[in-house]
């Protein structure tokens, strides 16, 4: 009788706090645009200049790199499981050929640079061009082919720093 009325009241105190069922009042969410302004020109800029390839946005990392067997799976994927890239280019088959980064003043705070430095390692480390905007110079449609078609080079730990190649579509 003591374990049904502890049971009773625990689902009690579970729905008032809204963990049962979908609570009676409205959840406090609501749709928000998932990329920023500039993120989306350079979208629509990747999607005209790479039309023969997939153009994702806003990637979970550990959606395109995997841990190797052998490895503690929780322990690598933990580094890396909050982590997302602004945008995964693959080709049609769905293979990924780079993950592109769109920085603004944002990345210059401690907390993202340290972020920032655990994806370009995961990146280099698994084999994967990691290629770098800054906001203030988003790449032309010309200058991100052009980024694309050179071999890659992992000299550094950086993939590619391309920062320059400002200019209109």
């Amino acid at each position: 009788m003591f374990l049904l009325v502890l049971v009773v009241a625990g689902l009690i105190i579970l729905k008032k706090l809204g963990v049962l069922g979908a609570g009676s009042g409205s959840w406090p969410f609501y749709i928000k645009k998932p990329l920023s302004q500039p993120e989306q020109v350079l979208y629509h800029r990747l999607v005209r200049a790479l039309p023969e390839h997939i153009i994702l946005a806003q990637v979970q990392v550990s959606r395109v790199l995997g841990v190797k067997k052998g490895s503690k799976f929780h322990e690598w994927n933990n580094k890396i499981n909050r982590l997302s890239y602004d945008f995964v280019i693959c080709g049609k088959d769905s293979s990924v050929i780079a993950a592109v980064e769109l920085d603004d003043k944002s990345h210059d705070a401690a907390k993202r640079v340290s972020a920032d430095a655990k994806k370009e390692k995961a990146s280099a480390d698994a084999g994967l061009r990691l290629i770098r905007w800054n906001v203030r110079a988003l790449p032309s449609e010309k200058v991100i082919q052009s980024e694309l078609a050179a071999p890659i080079s992992t000299a550094g730990g950086r993939q590619s720093q391309a920062s320059s190649g400002a200019g209109a579509a």
